[in-house]
């Protein structure tokens, strides 16, 4: 069993590691930020909103709004659900989650949103089509279709059992008809968001979703620090270390994953940054900058558009995973949670005192109790409310954009709402049949959340690979180790997990990580070996005109 408020009062606010992470996100966001702009070089050329404005998908929206529906879009349960999981591996999560943001998925968000923007507004198909092949255009735009299949069947399910449990009150059990009229409540709106303009429904309502969403996460921040919330830094000894560290003393293997779920002999590479994703670096994130390339009214707006949103969402990750760890460090007896090993499944549990008792939790109920004890009744309650519209915000836009990857790849007429609808029919058919197994199969939802989890970093490995081909092809090659580092990483974790993992081919760790070695040296040699074929056509059809 492990939690309990241990901290001695003279060792002080233990937030070192906590500070150090929020100077890395926000210091290195500011610069590296910078740094991709001067590399990608934005300038005054009319953008697709006003070349192709046609009042549904090409329109011209300010900054600030389409500041706020990026956000919104790319911002679902993953910073919120994958730290409160993620933070299980200890305190090297406040660095890894700031750099990984930096370096990775900001700058993945970024140019994959500028690049989309700069080829008239290209949604992520086309732009795998436009810097790959066909073989690669087919295999995304397949892969792409399920994981918005996925992300709009996941983002029903978790804020629908988050509404029904912690507002409602209800058990939120697939035998409750409660549980299905709220499901049908928002299956509604993503219709409706789907298929109308976007500036009609989207741009007016998301405003106010994103005040709530603002609100929550610096409510988590200021509390960590106005109420003294217990944290742990990476060179001090955690309650959770196990095996990995000795109290008093520092074991330089807690630094990579001091947690349970290390204690467990679960890798922190992969297995972490397949759990925090949308904190970190996610794939799905470039089909929602796509949508915003039709929207953006200059391309000079990009950064605080693409990249500065996705380091907000880096610090909303911070922020829940620092609170999650201090209901750890609390423990159920003074608020908290406490943490125990389920020895039937080996799993860790979270655990609240109910009726005087340790009653085991899901990781969305410690959603409820960070908020209440953070924030108070009321000011909870607001911010559980923003944890609800977090994923639905995401979950329509996801079904849009794969409403609009048809169509452009199909070459269907979307002119009108008859057509739109015709179209959004079938798709929300699959997905609701998709919520319906999840639902009612006992262990439905985790492989569905598994699957998710795996095929949004999957997917990154396309547009990274886009990003150095048009840097080949645009002669920024000198950069191209921008995208490949993330490129290469991530084709690392991506193999590794799914070698390993129940979901997967289920290899032993060492088998996993030498074919995971293999299938990225493979990735990196065939993206630079096009990247270089596409510069050398390019200065020979120069040399040609």
């Amino acid at each position: 069993m492990i939690g309990g408020y241990r901290r001695k009062q003279k060792e002080g606010i233990l937030l070192a590691t906590f500070i150090i992470g929020l100077i890395i996100l926000v210091g290195g966001g500011a610069l590296y930020g910078r740094f991709c702009e001067r590399v990608f070089e934005p300038d005054d050329r009319e953008t697709p909103a006003y070349a192709k404005q046609d009042g549904v998908d090409y329109v011209p929206m300010a900054t600030w709004r389409n500041s706020l529906i990026n956000l919104l879009n790319i911002a679902g349960t993953g910073p919120i659900l994958g730290p409160i999981q993620g933070i299980l591996f200890g305190p090297i999560a406040f660095l890894a989650i700031p750099i990984g943001n930096v370096i990775g998925g900001s700058m993945h968000d970024y140019f994959s949103g500028m690049i989309c923007t700069r080829d008239g507004g290209l949604q992520m198909p086309q732009f795998v089509s436009r810097y790959t092949n066909k073989v690669v255009y087919i295999l995304y735009d397949i892969f792409i279709c399920i994981l918005l299949l996925l992300v709009g069947a996941v983002f029903i399910y978790t804020p629908g059992d988050i509404f029904n449990t912690q507002v409602l009150g209800r058990t939120g059990a697939a035998t409750d008809y409660v549980t299905w009229i709220v499901y049908t409540c928002i299956f509604v709106y993503y219709l409706i968001a789907t298929v109308f303009p976007i500036d009609k429904i989207i741009g007016r309502i998301y405003p106010i979703f994103g005040a709530i969403l603002v609100i929550s996460a610096v409510g988590i921040f200021i509390a960590v620090f106005a109420r003294s919330y217990p944290l742990t830094d990476v060179w001090g000894s955690w309650n959770t270390l196990g095996q990995f560290a000795k109290d008093g003393g520092f074991d330089y293997r807690a630094f990579f994953g001091s947690g349970p779920l290390a204690a467990d002999g679960h890798h922190f590479i992969p297995i972490f940054f397949v759990t925090v994703a949308c904190g970190i670096l996610s794939g799905f994130h470039s089909t929602q900058t796509a949508l915003i390339s039709r929207t953006i009214k200059s391309e000079k707006k990009g950064r605080i558009v693409f990249y500065d949103m996705m380091i907000l969402e880096g610090f909303i990750a911070m922020c829940w995973a620092a609170g999650t760890m201090a209901m750890i460090n609390m423990g159920a007896s003074h608020g908290g949670v406490t943490m125990i090993l389920d020895k039937a499944s080996g799993a860790w549990t979270f655990n609240v005192l109910s009726a005087g008792k340790l009653t085991a939790v899901s990781a969305t109920s410690v959603v409820g109790v960070l908020c209440k004890n953070a924030l108070g009744p009321v000011g909870g309650m607001i911010a559980i409310i923003g944890v609800i519209v977090l994923p639905i915000t995401s979950g329509d836009t996801a079904l849009r954009s794969l409403r609009l990857t048809i169509t452009d790849s199909f070459h269907l007429k979307q002119d009108n709402n008859v057509r739109r609808i015709g179209l959004a029919i079938p798709i929300f058919a699959l997905v609701y049949a998709i919520l319906v197994w999840a639902k009612l199969d006992a262990n439905g939802f985790n492989v569905l959340w598994r699957y998710f989890a795996w095929s949004n970093q999957m997917i990154s490995l396309f547009a990274l690979a886009g990003i150095t081909i048009y840097m080949f092809e645009n002669k920024k090659a000198r950069f191209a180790w921008m995208p490949m580092i993330a490129g290469a990483f991530y084709s690392f974790v991506t193999c590794a997990f799914i070698m390993n993992a129940q979901i997967g081919f289920r290899l032993p760790w060492n088998g996993a990580y030498i074919v995971s070695l293999i299938w990225t040296v493979l990735y990196v040699g065939l993206v630079l070996f096009a990247g270089k074929k596409r510069a050398s056509a390019g200065k020979l059809d120069a040399v040609t005109a």
